[in-house]
């Protein structure tokens, strides 16, 4: 958006009206008299608009596709959220198994809505209530997925793009994924939320896993020594039938000095970092394949990346729930690890093998992940929908959208002419336009 902006309304000076009405809006005549400033905001709707409204490339509905995509593409872009940590001992946030459900049921924390654990203004008023819960969410003794080792897997092969993820485990980096982005920060560093001194995570690890405060060293050692309190000098404050001498009116001192270390992890009402945005920027041009992994897509703005990207680039989904505001060219539905672990077996690819560990970062030992892939001979094999671009493989959660699409791609078959193949009958079916008879 930002890029046709500057094009044709910055060095261009194409009047928004007109870039309006190549959009089919046309404003009267009272709207095309007001300010700049609200013609650029009709605009920007405009664009959104045009940006979201992507239709699906018929091209592409099988798993074979996808293997032939994968094997073919050379700057593939993968986009990944908290499903791809789950089966790491990691707690997703949206599922209804999740971290926010978790929060909301326990009811442990005087909270009143779950994201308020990651609200920076929540942090600053109280951060005992992040650090108190934090340590689940500690990257301090969990090892990669299968799904970590296949995005290693295709930077290997020499076929990734960029990997831009959402989460803050930094497991990315634990499986050697060099071109990482890590869109909403991570634990690798903490910064100071007085001074900004920025430390080593490992710096507060111990207090994050004793469920206590970190504070910044040298905002402590700048601040000046506490006075004793004086004894008999409280000051009482005036009730209606007199002064309640017990009562103190002057404020209560903080709780906490202002020094508080915070993890480099993005909260709500905070900035992204610039790399994701001059990644984003470089990347849409590159990118010929995008893979969507473990994400729902609801937080703003990674949520709007694959708007930025060219309707033409084929999308594939991997999740465990559809994604409904997007519109991907194949969607696999089920457990990631089985998924990827499945397109594994199809290229015949051997995943990367787990690095090993060391250093500060294992408090503990590490906790293994006791999932293992299946004997090809009790693999369930996935199950198309009706005949349309969706496939469920074992724990899909679909539901009345799963069988919304198979209503449709039923109702849209159309018999192919006698004595087509199979293959070709079924992408003959994919292109049909559903009958209105």
């Amino acid at each position: 958006m930002a890029a046709f902006i500057t094009e044709y309304v910055v060095r261009r000076a194409v009047p928004i009206p007109r870039l309006l009405y190549a959009f089919n809006v046309c404003l009267c005549p009272e709207l095309r008299a007001k300010q700049q400033r609200t013609l650029m905001f009709l605009l920007r709707v405009a664009l959104s608009r045009e940006l979201e409204s992507r239709e699906r490339l018929l091209t592409y509905n099988t798993i074979d596709d996808v293997v032939r995509l994968i094997e073919g593409s050379r700057r593939i872009l993968i986009l990944t959220g908290a499903g791809i940590s789950v089966s790491c001992g990691i707690p997703d946030f949206r599922s209804r198994n999740g971290l926010y459900a978790s929060l909301q049921e326990n009811g442990e924390y005087d909270l009143d809505d779950p994201q308020q654990m990651f609200d920076i203004q929540y942090f600053r008023e109280n951060p005992a209530v992040f650090y108190s819960f934090a340590s689940k969410i500690y990257p301090s003794n969990f090892i990669p997925s299968p799904c970590h080792r296949f995005i290693k897997l295709i930077e290997d092969k020499g076929k990734l793009l960029r990997n831009y993820t959402q989460n803050i485990d930094t497991l990315e980096t634990l499986a050697g994924v060099q071109r990482v982005v890590q869109c909403h920060g991570s634990f690798a560093t903490a910064s100071c939320i007085q001074c900004k001194l920025r430390v080593p995570g490992s710096e507060i690890a111990d207090d994050i896993m004793s469920q206590r405060v970190p504070l910044c060293k040298a905002c402590s050692a700048a601040l000046p020594p506490a006075l004793p309190a004086k004894a008999g000098k409280k000051k009482g404050k005036r009730r209606k039938e007199g002064w309640d001498s017990d009562q103190s009116d002057e404020p209560d001192p903080p709780v906490y000095p202002p020094g508080i270390m915070k993890p480099d992890i993005t909260f709500f009402g905070e900035n992204l970092d610039d790399v994701f945005e001059r990644s984003l920027m470089s990347d849409r041009n590159e990118v010929d394949l995008l893979i969507i992994i473990g994400t729902s897509l609801k937080v703003s703005p990674v949520s709007e990346t694959i708007s930025h990207l060219p309707h033409s680039v084929p999308q594939i989904l991997i999740n465990k729930t559809p994604v409904k505001h997007i519109n991907p060219d194949v969607v696999l539905l089920g457990d990631a690890d089985d998924i990827v672990l499945h397109l594994c077996g199809r290229l015949g690819w051997d995943l990367p093998e787990v690095p090993a560990q060391g250093g500060a970062r294992n408090l503990d030992a590490p906790k293994p992940n006791l999932k293992k892939r299946r004997s090809a001979e009790f693999e369930r094999e996935p199950r198309r929908v009706g005949n349309s671009h969706v496939w469920l493989f074992e724990g899909a959660e679909g539901g009345k959208w799963v069988e919304d699409v198979e209503r449709r791609s039923l109702q849209s078959t159309v018999e192919p002419d006698g004595g087509a193949s199979a293959e070709s009958a079924a992408s003959e079916r994919q292109i049909k336009k559903p009958r209105t008879d």
